[in-house]
């Protein structure tokens, strides 16, 4: 198991901006990688209640598991590497999760077997160098929907977040409070599932 701090600053792009941010930054359409998430609570929505999230990702034909804890600098992450199978096993909810992630469940109060697999976001993402961090524009598809988003992650929450500004400003893009995918994806699950 890995842990690692995360802090990436979010906004969310109209498809003219995607355009014009792959454009300026000549990113073609074969730069871009296709991923999954996969993702998972309760059905009470204990994880997302603690400000936590929980995923498998699947990305060039690797699976990993990762919780998402919120902390004070930004996003404590903690990964561990599946089989295909494993994580086969894991959407289906005929196998338990590895012994030092249902400990970290537990330990915040989450009972591991009463989590399953709620649904899957798609994402094309092309990400690069920029200003001693890294920039990602992501063209995301789930529940019938689609958007465009770019994000920034650093390693200095104050200097990053300026140079993540400059840039919107620089390109004429505003600066939009952007939830996180898994939180984007559950709203849209929660909208379909109140329509029905």
């Amino acid at each position: 198991m890995k842990q690692e701090i995360e802090i990436e600053f979010k906004n969310l792009l109209t498809k003219d901006e995607f355009l014009r941010m792959k454009q300026a930054f000549h990113i073609d359409d074969d730069a871009f990688s296709y991923q999954e998430n996969h993702y998972f609570d309760t059905p009470s929505f204990s994880l997302k209640e603690k400000g936590a999230a929980l995923r498998i990702r699947v990305k060039q034909h690797t699976h990993t598991l990762t919780l998402k804890q919120t902390i004070t600098e930004g996003l404590l992450e903690t990964h561990e590497p599946l089989t295909a199978e494993e994580a086969e096993m894991l959407l289906k909810g005929t196998s338990d999760f590895p012994d030092e992630m249902e400990a970290l469940l537990q330990s915040l109060g989450v009972i591991p077997n009463s989590i399953h697999y709620f649904g899957t976001l798609a994402t094309y993402r092309a990400e690069f160098p920029y200003e001693g961090g890294l920039l990602v524009l992501d063209h995301s598809l789930y529940l019938q929907t689609e958007d465009y988003e770019v994000e920034y992650e650093t390693v200095d929450r104050v200097h990053g977040k300026a140079i993540f500004e400059q840039l919107l400003a620089s390109m004429n893009i505003p600066i939009r409070p952007t939830k996180n995918k898994i939180k984007r994806f559950y709203e849209k699950k929660y909208e379909e599932e109140e329509q029905r």
